[in-house]
């Protein structure tokens, strides 16, 4: 379906958000799912096209908009993506994708995200939190500082605001924090998860090693394998 750039906003240091307006369409989805985006007539291109899929950063219940973030890199896409102005069309087709927010509101969740790997979580919790569905979820949130962090404000007031959410921030590379600092590992996940960590249901999203490492840690904990869900953001 043919969408309008309505939004667009450096939303940390080198992350872009982008809002389609999809000109009265709209669409459902699930928390969690990916779309296709593709650019009109791109002055520049490269091997990989000026087609790309991105996960959905927005609420479903911004029923004719859909967005997107995504790290800023040398491509020729994301140049475009700089340079696309406000009111620009894109072509758009309608989310899907299995990795999304689990219906069971009985088990406890941990999200565990690093970078750019936000933006299916950042979807959820907006809609758990409109919705106000009782999900009890933990946050475990990587990046190297706080100036590279996409959404830091909105999910430190989240944590501040939601009984059931727990939010725990990890930077490995920003010397002023005096937060945690260590990467997401067996202790880390032990300091801060309170029990068993069998006892937890599990959705990881981030760059592909970060998510390997992640989901082998989870293994040598005896976490079983249907608790454990991965999307793994190669990026380009």
């Amino acid at each position: 379906m043919r969408a309008r750039v309505a939004e667009k906003r450096e939303v940390a240091k080198g992350t872009l958000l982008v809002v389609f307006d999809l000109l009265g369409e709209e669409v459902e989805f699930t928390p969690g799912q990916y779309f296709f985006v593709t650019l009109l007539d791109p002055p520049y291109d490269d091997e990989r096209g000026a087609r790309r899929h991105f996960s959905v950063v927005t609420s479903p219940n911004e029923r004719g908009r859909l967005g997107f973030c995504t790290r800023l890199r040398d491509s020729a896409f994301k140049r475009l993506l700089v340079e696309l102005p406000i009111g620009a069309e894109a072509e758009v087709e309608e989310p899907k994708g299995s990795f999304v927010l689990p219906e069971d509101t009985n088990q406890r969740y941990v999200f565990l995200a690093g970078g750019i790997g936000i933006t299916v979580f950042r979807s959820m919790l907006r809609y758990i939190a409109e919705e106000d569905l009782p999900h009890r979820v933990t946050l475990i949130y990587s990046n190297r500082d706080r100036e590279s962090t996409p959404f830091l404000d909105e999910l430190s007031e989240l944590d501040q605001t939601r009984d059931a959410f727990q939010l725990v921030l990890t930077m490995t590379e920003d010397p002023s924090w005096n937060g945690e600092t260590r990467r997401i590992g067996p202790e880390l996940l032990r300091d801060h998860l309170s029990d068993d960590l069998r006892s937890y249901a599990y959705l990881v999203a981030g760059p592909p090693a970060m998510v390997d490492s992640i989901v082998e840690t989870l293994h040598g904990a005896a976490v079983p394998e249907e608790r454990i869900s991965a999307d793994r953001f190669s990026g380009y």
